[in-house]
């Protein structure tokens, strides 16, 4: 399949299937999508969903946050992780925030990434989700995803990823196919053992595709043969040595 029909397929389905997704993270204005965005870095959504209600109560604005220092941020998000590191970036953001740029969100992917704690990432989600801006942030799920699917040949880096999403996805469905990428990731193409069983992807898909050719299978029938042999030859050896040690104990009385 041509990767111009993998990338058309992709964009058919998601659009039909999930017409609005959207980022999991709650927040009410920029400021508050800046913070969760620059906290869930290697955290889930979930846990930083549960951090942001007490965080932004204390810290509505960027004000607010400027005026305090990374000892007390830590103490709202010491659950998440890397906390000291974070706590210090939040700090240090909402300093630059209120000092550089007046206490507004900036919509330059140049001008986030100054600030403390975003990366090119981070500045992504806040270009596309804010200000629908044609960008695409690339995390674990979206690096992932895209190599398994196809969308990407011999991308080894986010950047590599971003650059080969940009240049074949529709400049408008650019935002959202990060959302669409994130959220299959999460629920069905998993890390460990991706939910092929139920994905509506695999038809499409290269990474179904390679690993469910005749070779594969019969490779994967081997191996679990073997599994099955080896499981019952170390059953069979522990009932000798339990039997062994059972003789050797009658011997000595």
């Amino acid at each position: 399949m041509l990767k111009q029909e993998r990338y058309r397929h992709f964009v058919e389905y998601f659009s039909k299937n999930q017409p609005n997704a959207v980022t999991e993270l709650h927040y009410n204005s920029p400021y508050e999508l800046l913070v969760a965005v620059i906290l869930s870095a290697q955290c889930t959504d979930k846990r930083i969903n549960q951090v942001t209600p007490a965080l932004f109560k204390r810290f509505p604005n960027a004000a607010a946050l400027a005026a305090s220092d990374a000892d007390e941020i830590f103490t709202y998000i010491r659950s998440v992780s890397y906390p000291n590191n974070k706590a210090k970036h939040l700090a240090g953001m909402g300093k630059m925030l209120v000092e550089k740029f007046n206490g507004v969100v900036p919509s330059g992917l140049d001008e986030l990434q100054q600030m403390p704690g975003v990366g090119r990432k981070t500045a992504n989600v806040i270009a596309s989700v804010v200000f629908d801006a044609p960008a695409i942030a690339v995390d674990t799920h979206v690096f992932r995803v895209s190599n398994r699917i196809g969308l990407t040949t011999r991308a080894t880096t986010p950047l590599a990823v971003e650059k080969q999403l940009v240049q074949f996805l529709p400049e408008n469905t650019l935002a959202i196919a990060h959302h669409w990428l994130i959220l299959h990731g999460r629920y069905i193409c998993v890390a460990r053992t991706p939910k092929c069983e139920i994905c509506p992807l695999t038809w499409f898909c290269k990474y179904y595709e390679q690993h469910n050719t005749e070779t594969a299978l019969l490779k994967a029938e081997a191996v679990k043969i073997k599994k099955a042999k080896d499981a019952k030859k170390k059953k069979a050896l522990n009932t000798i040595s339990k039997e062994l040690a059972k003789h050797s104990v009658d011997k000595d009385i």
